[in-house]
């Protein structure tokens, strides 16, 4: 009796571990399947928020391309890019400007500067390398009949759209930044005007399938940006070194001609010879003499600013300079003064009597009674 209850008990525990054995294959088994199903409805949602929206198959001679166009949901995915953007500029700031800016020893108005500048000239420098190689793989730089011709430019491909929506995400950002830098009241007018000349020109450039004459415009600013900021980081640490200054003030006016001169060749001239000279927004298409005007007087209106803000800043760095040297120029110099000679007595003094050479001392005159 004892040996068939001892087999039962072995047996049942058996059965047992068999149960939890397959209770553990099982599980992991569930686990993956919910695993799966949680990333397929979330990977979704994740794409919404990574890659550009908006997809459509081209065809084209060998095979079909992928392009896009813009719609609401691109506004998800700005929205996104902007967080990072925040995170990439908390990174920049705490690992290279902060240690930068504690071995020379600023001010606050320069060290606020500094920050300014610092972030300016690793955002454009990324973005004219960026831009640049856009530019030149779409044969945009080789063909410049390309900027108007096939108007609206509505399909885009995955490296433009995409250039675009990083380029919207990180004048946004710049926004709260203003807050958590702690920016100066009296820089936060300045820093917003051109943050917003900045999304009106680039929100335009997409949303009326100017694309890529925006390509190049931007490339010729953020060139010119990158060369100006540069000029300033090396002037906060050497306040002697201003020939980056000088080269920068030549080739803004030199950028500042390019601009309106594309500008009025490809909406002046090209577009406006345009056969397809319709507004029709479903179509993208916004080819109109009214459109064109607004889009002119806008760029150069805004190039106009800019070239007046110059001149201004320009003159006035001039005035200073011309007062600091007719103000050394007036300063009279010291005269030296002729220095004194003391008649000395011959001999040597000794304990306050003069000593003759041969160490007697001198007969004193005796004075004739009157």
């Amino acid at each position: 009796m004892r040996t068939m209850n001892k087999r039962k008990e072995t047996i049942k525990t058996a059965e047992h571990d068999t149960e939890c054995i397959r209770q553990a294959e099982i599980m992991p088994l569930n686990s993956w399947e919910w695993l799966h199903i949680t990333i397929e409805v979330t990977a979704k949602t994740a794409f919404l928020f990574i890659l550009p929206q908006y997809n459509i198959s081209v065809p084209t001679a060998d095979s079909e391309t992928v392009h896009y166009h813009y719609g609401p949901k691109d506004l998800v995915t700005i929205l996104f890019y902007i967080f990072i953007t925040i995170i990439l500029h908390a990174v920049v700031q705490e690992y290279i400007l902060d240690k930068i800016s504690k071995r020379l020893h600023l001010s606050k108005v320069k060290h606020s500067k500094f920050n300014e500048s610092g972030q300016l000239v690793v955002f454009h420098f990324t973005s004219v390398i960026w831009c640049f190689y856009v530019v030149v793989t779409e044969g945009y730089l080789t063909n410049p009949r390309s900027l108007w011709e096939d108007y609206p430019h509505v399909h885009l491909p995955f490296q433009v759209k995409f250039f675009y929506l990083c380029q919207l995400a990180y004048w946004l950002h710049a926004l709260p930044e203003l807050y958590f830098q702690k920016v100066r009241k009296e820089e936060i007018p300045r820093q917003l005007q051109y943050i917003c000349l900045y999304l009106v020109h680039i929100a335009g450039a997409y949303l009326l399938n100017l694309s890529r004459l925006g390509l190049i415009l931007l490339l010729l600013q953020y060139s010119t940006e990158f060369l100006f900021h540069t000029a300033r980081l090396f002037y906060f640490a050497d306040e002697n070194n201003e020939k980056l200054f000088s080269a920068w003030a030549a080739v803004f006016g030199v950028t500042r001609l390019f601009i309106l001169t594309l500008a009025v060749l490809a909406i002046g001239f090209g577009l406006a010879r345009m056969e397809n000279q319709a507004f029709d927004p479903e179509k993208g298409n916004f080819n109109t003499l009214f459109c064109r005007l607004c889009v002119l007087l806008l760029v150069c209106a805004a190039q106009a600013w800019l070239m007046w803000r110059f001149i201004h800043s320009q003159l006035r760095h001039w005035r200073e300079y011309w007062n600091e040297q007719s103000a050394k120029r007036r300063v009279p110099a010291t005269p030296r003064l002729p220095a004194r000679l003391i008649k000395r007595e011959s001999g040597y003094h000794e304990n306050g009597v003069v000593k003759a050479e041969n160490g007697t001392s001198p007969r004193t005159k005796k004075l004739k009674s009157p």
